[in-house]
């Protein structure tokens, strides 16, 4: 499986395969033109109201990353991408675009880790 994360502020790379925005919200002073994105799910992001309660913070990381799974693993909607993004992960390379600053402490970290389970279980 050909998975990886990157915040979407980096340039893009011609072997980022295919390109998807996981974040909720458009991020700041990207042009959607200049994003080279493949598809934005909105789906996949946590919850505003999780979102908002972790505010990026390390101490709450743990909580949220379970919080957040819950909410993965809760969903219809997210379980039906989950499983499209397995499968192309499967021929090509996806990069799982985000927003936020820190890369250890943020969604698409948690949501990596999930996929690459979900993936040995398909």
């Amino acid at each position: 499986m050909a998975l990886q994360i990157k915040r979407i502020y980096d340039s893009f790379q011609a072997d980022d395969g295919i390109r998807l925005l996981v974040d909720r919200l458009w991020p700041r002073g990207v042009a959607k033109a200049e994003a080279h994105l493949d598809g934005w799910l909105k789906e996949l992001a946590p919850s505003q109201e999780l979102r908002q309660w972790f505010g990026h913070k390390a101490e709450n990381f743990a909580e949220f990353a379970a919080l957040y799974r819950d909410e993965l693993e809760n969903s219809p909607k997210a379980q039906e991408v989950v499983k499209q993004i397995i499968f192309q992960s499967k021929e090509h390379t996806v990069t799982l675009l985000y927003g936020a600053k820190d890369p250890k402490v943020n969604h698409a970290v948690v949501l990596m880790a999930y996929l690459n389970e979900k993936s040995k279980m398909v």
